[in-house]
């Protein structure tokens, strides 16, 4: 299918940063297709937006104008976003939009800054977030991101979530007088399995009723031509993506077939990938990227990048992939993007400033700078308590009994961490064998005999490890929740225990399980207003530590290395604040804001910390140590990992984007493990 080779719309110049164009009234103001001439037409006149993605919920609240003021500068007239739904309704009913969580102060800000906005509300959003975004925890007994067959229940939580979200948008459409120009509905729906027409109509009605009828609204599948049949619908306009190793011609033409007048739209076009555990860093060449967006702009469409700024996912928001195993996604979102996870501009960046000269003119003033960082030192850790002498004060209102183990849906547990406790039954002289079904430990168990470490045991690794001990010693397994599947072939994604545990194939019995709460008891100022717990010195296993920094009057964004260390949570408060800002490359500027000198507390979660120094502040020869707070860190993954896209049958989501997976970069404040095994953030 041929498509044109030279423009047939011409994009509307850019508005200077320092003196916006007037608004017109929001009766004359207009955003619409023209199927005549093949494009968009903003306020009547020919328009194609060049635009790039930003989440605000991986970019902490103080750096947001930061990361738009570049984004602007760089040449984009427009910023896509992502609305998690889960990150806002944490509980059916309870809705939080509060602190970095404000969509609509994020949403003012971009209008403030001359930048316009393609809004992406779900409920399904992918986005390699904990379940896709979907459904507040607890809405029901279901872990799957989006059911085949929407049951009533979904149905329903998803109009209540509409129906609080949709309302704050429609001010902000740009008929109405805002800077929204066009609303997706749902996500890649053509890569799930269901097909289910039904499903979109009733979402195409629920969107039309709260936002009007004049929005432009719009869906995005890769450009297979299954999934271009079940993910488009009459009313909604189709667009594609696909990553700079596409045929652009065959992509289009893809998108053509279904949509055969109107303008050409890339909805993702990648400028990196992201990064799995134990993999290899994603990186995707700035030329590459460049020549593709060039080739794009020459046939007059209109393109967003994804990501143009990653970020980092906080706390317990990274999801995962299923592609033959389960694939948990870094707490890096960096993607390999033009801002880097820091924030800074990088080479490719400026690849593609140059290319988005060649078709429009380019904001007036500098881009600033990388931000300046600063090496804070080395940090003295000591060992606080390990994990299971405080479960008084993790899980106050105490276990829960089961005959059998119950998973964290069952107990709503929503995320982190569980103990399941027992006892063996019988005493084992010789090695017996304990061991869990496939795919039963979800995602991580670390395994203690009497409060002495075991091994690990993982979803789709090691399922078996040998013990000995005598009847009545106490069996005690950490589980963790490792993000859950926003993309792949799975259902479901239940988490915990999801079958028996046995030694030597019998079944072990009477569990005491214990949902924790760590988060709640660090914001309580937990550990550091309680008197150190007398532990083990030389034990091995899950345990905290804490530690304090100075701040000697700078406060500039760093990075947080642990040399040796296996696995990390990190929380780090600031001066007279119990739970100040926990992660990201503005935690220096946020909690680290002093007079002329502060202490900074540290917590330190460490599931597999190993007995070195851990009752000492000297630097350990080996493994466990203190760690450093510095402006530059080598620390990268070297494993590599297979390279490619995706393919497969998610729920059945199928997948196909670019090459290579995400890093972390210098200039952001989070863990990191040398050894590149784990690494995390914990807020």
């Amino acid at each position: 299918m041929s498509l044109p080779s030279v423009p047939a719309c011409i994009p509307s110049p850019f508005p200077a940063l320092s003196a916006p164009t007037p608004a017109a009234s929001p009766s004359a103001r207009s955003f619409q297709l023209d199927y005549e001439h093949n494009c968009f037409r903003k306020d009547g006149a020919p328009f194609r937006y060049i635009s790039g993605s930003i989440h605000y919920a991986r970019v902490p609240r103080p750096a947001w104008r930061d990361r738009l003021l570049k984004m602007y500068l760089s040449g984009l007239s427009t910023v896509q976003v992502y609305v998690p739904w889960n990150y806002h309704e944490t509980l059916p009913g309870v809705y939080d939009f509060t602190g970095n969580r404000d969509v609509e102060a994020f949403l003012d800000l971009t209008a403030e800054l001359g930048l316009l906005v393609i809004l992406r509300p779900g409920p399904y959003i992918c986005a390699e977030w904990e379940m896709a975004g979907c459904r507040p925890a607890g809405v029901d007994a279901a872990a799957s991101p989006c059911p085949a067959s929407v049951p009533p229940a979904y149905l329903a939580a998803v109009d209540s979530w509409l129906h609080v979200l949709l309302p704050k948008i429609r001010p902000r459409l740009y008929q109405q007088g805002g800077n929204i120009i066009s609303v997706q509905v749902e996500n890649e729906y053509g890569s799930y399995y269901a097909c289910d027409y039904g499903y979109l109509r009733h979402l195409l009605g629920s969107f039309r009723a709260l936002l009007g009828s004049e929005v432009l609204l719009f869906t995005t599948d890769s450009a297979g031509a299954q999934e271009l049949r079940c993910g488009t619908l009459q009313g909604l306009y189709a667009t594609v993506d696909f990553g700079p190793g596409s045929n652009v011609t065959e992509a289009f033409g893809a998108l053509r077939r279904v949509e055969p007048k109107g303008p050409l739209v890339n909805s993702e076009y990648y400028t990196g990938w992201l990064d799995y555990w134990g993999e290899a860093h994603a990186s995707t060449s700035a030329a590459w990227v460049a020549r593709g967006l060039e080739d794009m702009l020459q046939l007059g469409a209109s393109i967003n990048m994804y990501m143009f700024h990653g970020g980092t996912n906080f706390a317990y928001w990274s999801g995962a992939d299923y592609k033959d195993q389960y694939k948990p996604v870094t707490t890096s979102y960096d993607y390999d993007a033009p801002l880097s996870e820091a924030g800074d501009p990088t080479e490719k960046l400026f690849a593609i400033r140059t290319v988005i000269s060649k078709f429009q003119p380019l904001p007036v003033g500098p881009m600033p700078p990388a931000t300046p960082k600063y090496a804070y030192g080395w940090v003295a850790l000591r060992k606080y308590a390990d994990l299971l002498d405080v479960l008084d004060v993790l899980c106050p209102s105490g276990p829960i009994q089961s005959q059998f183990p119950l998973t964290f849906e069952a107990l709503k547990q929503a995320y982190g961490f569980m103990v399941y406790h027992t006892q063996l039954p019988w005493d084992v002289p010789d090695p017996a064998t304990l061991g869990a079904p496939p795919h039963s430990i979800c995602d991580r168990g670390y395994v203690m005999l009497q409060k002495e470490y075991q091994g690990t045991l993982e979803r789709d690794g090691q399922t078996t490890l040998h013990v000995t001990g005598r009847g009545g010693d106490t069996l005690d397994i950490l589980l963790e929740n490792m993000g859950r599947i926003s993309f792949g072939a799975n259902t479901s994604d239940f988490k915990g225990l999801l079958g028996n545990l046995s030694l030597n194939s019998r079944p072990l019995s009477n569990w005491q399980i214990y949902p924790l709460a760590i988060d709640t008891a660090v914001q309580q100022g937990w550990p550091q207003a309680a008197l150190p717990k007398s532990s083990s010195a030389g034990r091995v296993g899950p345990a905290f530590y804490t530690g304090t920094f100075e701040t000697p009057g700078i406060a500039w964004d760093t990075f947080v290395k642990f040399p040796g260390w296996s696995k990390v949570r990190q929380r780090i408060t600031g001066k007279g604040s119990k739970s100040g800002p926990g992660h990201g490359s503005s935690l220096a500027r946020a909690a680290l804001e002093t007079g002329i000198v502060s202490s900074v507390p540290v917590t330190i979660a460490a599931p597999q910390a190993l007995p070195c120094c851990t009752d000492n502040a000297q630097p350990c020869p080996h493994h466990t140590g203190p760690w450093q707070v510095a402006a530059v860190s080598s620390a990268r993954c070297a494993q590599p990992g297979p390279g490619g896209g995706f393919a497969g049958r998610p729920w059945n989501r199928r997948r196909s984007r670019g090459n290579g997976k995400g890093s972390v970069p210098p200039g952001t404040l989070h863990t990191a493990s040398s050894g590149c095994r784990k690494e995390d953030s914990w807020s």
